[in-house]
């Protein structure tokens, strides 16, 4: 098995959960007591978001391709960011490293194709729902992607920021993510990408009124598919 790079802290709590599926996810494929071979490289989120908040993505960009870079020095074989919205500075870190790089979109997408979903609702932070670098990326794939209102976008956001990265679960917001769910199943989506690491926290395929694609776990399949090969 290759050492898997996982850069996060985008937030913490998106990376905790990425760590117990890699790990999971190893023991389900070899038995017995394996598990994942990974080196873990947690930023501080509140020094990302500030980057985020002021539009500095050249800033986020080189901060991250420098802790890939550092991830690739310690031994990883393959990297995967463990956040889909820091995917906007993905061409940054890609250029930083020499090692393969499991791009969390693609991954997606291949799920998405392998499911016969051609118009996926997507929510995220408002940042990969309104900027171009994930729904192009969709959109190249085949894909028709489709965004929830200004309304609904701003509280999907809204949580994400106020509690989903901060750890707190309210059963409001679930059933506010929900609503917003239905509404895109009513806007003719044919499945769901929770696609913020944080939205699996409240939606699931138990809740949700349409098919679920979490980015989180595709991207750590993806990622393990990537290692064993």
């Amino acid at each position: 098995m290759k050492t898997i790079g996982i850069l996060g802290g985008m937030s913490c709590e998106s990376t905790a959960l990425y760590y117990a599926r890699l790990n999971a996810g190893t023991r389900a494929r070899l038995g017995g007591l394996h598990s994942a071979d990974c080196l873990i490289r947690s930023l501080d989120f509140a020094e990302v978001e500030a980057l985020q908040t002021a539009g500095d993505w050249d800033g986020a960009g080189a901060m991250l391709a420098d802790a890939a870079k550092a991830l690739e020095a310690g031994g990883a074989e393959l990297l995967i960011l463990a956040t889909n919205t820091m995917h906007k500075v993905a061409g940054p870190i890609e250029s930083a490293i020499s090692i393969p790089f499991v791009h969390i979109a693609d991954a997606t997408a291949a799920a998405l194709h392998a499911a016969g979903c051609k118009r996926p609702g997507l929510m995220a932070t408002a940042y990969t729902m309104e900027q171009a670098f994930y729904l192009w990326r969709l959109r190249a794939a085949g894909l028709n992607p489709i965004v929830p209102g200004t309304a609904d976008r701003a509280e999907t956001h809204r949580i994400i920021y106020e509690e989903l990265c901060r750890g707190d679960i309210h059963d409001a917001s679930r059933a506010a993510y929900v609503a917003i769910a239905g509404r895109l199943r009513d806007a003719g989506a044919d499945g769901l990408i929770l696609g913020c690491t944080e939205v699996g926290m409240l939606l699931s395929a138990a809740n949700s009124p349409l098919p679920v694609f979490d980015t989180t776990l595709i991207h750590c399949d993806a990622a393990l598919d990537a290692a064993m090969t």
